[in-house]
């Protein structure tokens, strides 16, 4: 009888050890098959954005503006009174947020001083191709208001 119940008692240890053994292994298999093979997400397909208005104080005071183009950061850029530009906000070499130099009349990349012209060229610094250049609608804002800007993808 004794050795029936000390058989019983191996299986039972066996089948715990099996089982943790097999839990632990699934507990760290588990995220890194996760990890490898991650959920589809839709790709947003943002085709314009609102930038508020001509006479905003970004605009007017530091001359640019950064924007969330769905995913990706846009610079609005005001060059004069009916002259707006915009951009891909985000350096060519190494994806640091670039800003807009008002005195100089240049975008400006502070990472690796990264320098780019009114017209999204890269003209100094390691960047090695132009900024992605957007455009830029100008929206009547109604009687006494002022205009709207509107920042689209190039077709």
């Amino acid at each position: 009888m004794e050795h029936a119940e000390s058989h019983g008692r191996r299986r039972l240890l066996n089948w715990f050890l099996g089982t943790s053994a097999g839990a632990l292994c699934a507990s760290l298999v588990y995220p890194v098959v996760r990890y490898l093979s991650p959920p589809t997400v839709p790709e947003t397909t943002t085709a314009q954005v609102e930038a508020g208005s001509t006479m905003d104080p970004d605009l007017v005071e530091k001359g640019f503006k950064i924007l969330r183009f769905g995913a990706e950061p846009v610079i609005l850029i005001r060059v004069s009174e009916t002259d707006f530009r915009a951009f891909s906000a985000t350096c060519t070499h190494l994806s640091c947020i670039v800003e807009f130099r008002k005195a100089r009349q240049l975008i400006w990349c502070n990472c690796h001083n990264g320098v780019y012209d009114l017209n999204g060229r890269n003209i100094e610094g390691p960047p090695p191709r132009p900024l992605t250049p957007f455009e830029v609608h100008l929206v009547s804002g109604g009687p006494g208001q002022p205009e709207k800007l509107v920042v689209s993808r190039k077709a």
